[in-house]
């Protein structure tokens, strides 16, 4: 839709693989972190597009972007949109050199069907990118709040 993404849609179109992503859920007035995947655990890829730009300096700057849909079942409780994730038969289509016309390229940009994907609250240590390790993926179980009374 962007006539900046006109060129790399007809052109540049790249996967981008992931094993999962991250949300936040509106709970209570705050923000939770939820962690996103598919239920058996594989990865896959989002349809992106790619481009080169040049800096002040004229240095070479490489950039993608990742495509978006309206959200699935999943998704929808979280965030308006969400990425476009590709079935594996379409990444050859998805990955084709040639210039193919947007029609051909639209029916692959429907949201993700979504049953075999799961989503869970995670801790808050994913809310700091000093914090990459295996932890900020675990599941977690807020503490139960005690009455006062």
């Amino acid at each position: 839709e962007k006539p900046s993404f006109r060129t790399a849609f007809k052109r540049r179109r790249c996967l981008i693989p992931a094993d999962g992503f991250f949300e936040w859920a509106k709970r209570n007035g705050d923000k939770v972190p939820v962690y996103i995947r598919m239920k058996d655990h594989r990865p896959f890829a989002f349809a992106g597009l790619w481009e080169t730009w040049f800096g002040p300096e004229g240095e070479e700057i490489r950039t993608c972007t990742i495509i978006t849909t309206t959200p699935n079942e999943v998704l929808r409780q979280f965030h308006h949109r969400m990425a476009v994730i590709l079935s594996p038969q379409d990444y050859e289509t998805w990955l084709s050199p040639d210039e193919l016309p947007a029609e051909a390229l639209k029916p692959l940009l429907q949201p993700y069907q979504g049953d075999d994907m799961e989503a869970y609250e995670v801790s808050r240590l994913v809310n700091s990118p000093a914090n990459d390790t295996p932890e900020c993926i675990q599941p977690y179980e807020p503490p139960e709040q005690r009455s006062l009374l």
